[in-house]
């Protein structure tokens, strides 16, 4: 079982944010025992806006488990179409191609999302398996 992580849950984690981390903290350690969890390159870069430094960073995802999934042709392609969907249907510019590159590469590449979602994956990426520690 392979599990792709989105931003949300690791800076709960990280930050031990007082709604969500405890929760976010489960779900992860639960994945994990399942299998393997990943990040692709969209959640890797903006977790690692959170950390002073490269080597915290990458000591920080070592510790906790987490691996690195680059988004393969696939994914990258997937995440174009469904954004132009979004937004030729009218969707508003607050979600960026990040967004879509972490639900593709889940999509196709990983087995499930931890993410916590409010709908947004689940609309774009019907099929996708979502893990939500918030529900």
């Amino acid at each position: 079982m392979i599990t792709a992580i989105d931003t949300s849950v690791l800076i709960d984690v990280f930050g031990a944010d007082a709604r969500f981390g405890a929760a976010s903290s489960e779900a992860l350690r639960r994945c994990l025992n399942e299998g393997a969890v990943v990040a692709c390159m969209a959640v890797w870069s903006e977790t690692r806006v959170a950390f002073a430094d490269d080597q915290s960073f990458a000591h920080a995802m070592r510790t906790l488990g987490v691996g690195y999934s680059g988004p393969s042709q696939e994914a990258a392609l997937l995440a174009g179409a469904i954004c132009k969907k979004y937004r030729a249907g009218g969707g508003p510019r607050d979600r960026v191609i990040a967004d879509f590159l972490i639900g593709a590469h889940a999509a196709t590449q990983c087995d499930r999302l931890l993410s916590r979602d409010r709908g947004y994956y689940r609309k774009h990426f019907s099929g996708l398996v979502i893990v939500d520690p918030s529900a």
